[in-house]
């Protein structure tokens, strides 16, 4: 009886010890931030900056960090299999313009994507870990991302336990995400907040930065599947976290805004918020992907000076 009692209690005194770990992680930053002054932040670089980067070089740019997603219901290997080809037309139609960065889709397309895909640089992502909602046990999430990875997806995004994130319990959030972050191995994985749930930009710095110290190669703001999704202010929160994880560690982790990028000035807005944010650094299709299906044929139309439904 002693030996477990004894047990539960080293149990518990380690679990102590790692909370700590999470918590201390925390505090080495300012997750201290007001709403307030994060809206005048954002308001001041929309007014100020956005106006300089309302180009037709930033709008190229844009469209090579394009994910083109489709994430619907109705989805199937046809319509994956057209929704492939077209990225594979892109290229020949317009060989001047960058190709998308990427292709998002369900794990069960991965195969349909990666057998169909021609364009050498097009990266698949899928969403993994019981998309959108990540209400599954871990062994559920590990299985559907080693299967995508398996089928051949370069990059997979999986949702922070948004749940477990707002109960306060912290370890087991950087748990599943260090686990699943193991099973992509080199394979990059981004983690969604889900944004919109968390309410605060305090809330938003902490879901940063433990998804970042648990092993995220990029943090993104949302599923697309609830709103409010991505917010400009949600975009500010996020990249200073990175910037200051990036000066404490030298590790570089890129951003993705997703859901509700409807217009090519959000997608302007998001570019400025980095730059200012980040730098120049930050500005390369690698650290900065748009999560988006619409905002491609937005950009296009810009590009070409003439209304292009493409995709």
């Amino acid at each position: 009886m002693t030996t477990n009692h004894e047990g539960e209690h080293i149990h518990h005194h380690n679990r102590a010890q790692q909370k700590s770990k999470y918590e201390e992680a925390l505090s080495c930053y300012n997750t201290d931030i007001k709403d307030d002054e994060v809206r005048d932040a954002v308001r001041r670089i929309i007014a100020e900056k956005v106006h300089q980067n309302d180009t037709l070089e930033v709008k190229k740019f844009l469209m090579g960090s394009v994910e083109l997603t489709s994430l619907k219901t109705t989805d199937s290997d046809d319509s994956i299999l057209a929704f492939t080809e077209k990225v594979n037309e892109f290229d020949a139609t317009y060989p001047d313009l960058p190709h998308v960065a990427t292709i998002c889709v369900y794990p069960c397309f991965a195969k349909t994507v990666s057998e169909t895909l021609e364009v050498d640089g097009v990266e698949i992502a899928c969403v993994s870990g019981s998309f959108p909602s990540s209400q599954a046990v871990i062994e559920v999430k590990v299985a559907e991302t080693a299967l995508a990875v398996n089928d051949g997806a370069t990059e997979i995004d999986i949702v922070m336990s948004v749940g477990k994130f707002l109960s306060g319990d912290y370890e087991t959030v950087a748990d599943e995400i260090s686990e699943l972050k193991q099973v992509c191995g080199e394979k990059k994985m981004k983690v969604i907040l889900e944004t919109g749930c968390l309410k605060t930009a305090a809330n938003i710095k902490k879901a940063s930065i433990i998804a970042m110290y648990a092993g995220a190669d990029y943090i993104k703001t949302s599923t697309g599947k609830l709103e409010p999704a991505a917010t400009p202010e949600a975009a500010y929160v996020m990249c200073q976290a990175i910037k200051e994880y990036y000066e404490k560690t030298g590790i570089q982790v890129g951003f993705k805004p997703a859901g509700g990028l409807n217009t090519v000035m959000d997608a302007l807005i998001y570019y400025t918020i980095v730059k200012e944010v980040l730098g120049e650094k930050w500005l390369t299709n690698e650290w900065l992907r748009l999560g988006t299906s619409r905002l491609a044929n937005m950009l296009l139309s810009e590009v070409t000076g003439e209304e292009t439904k493409f995709f």
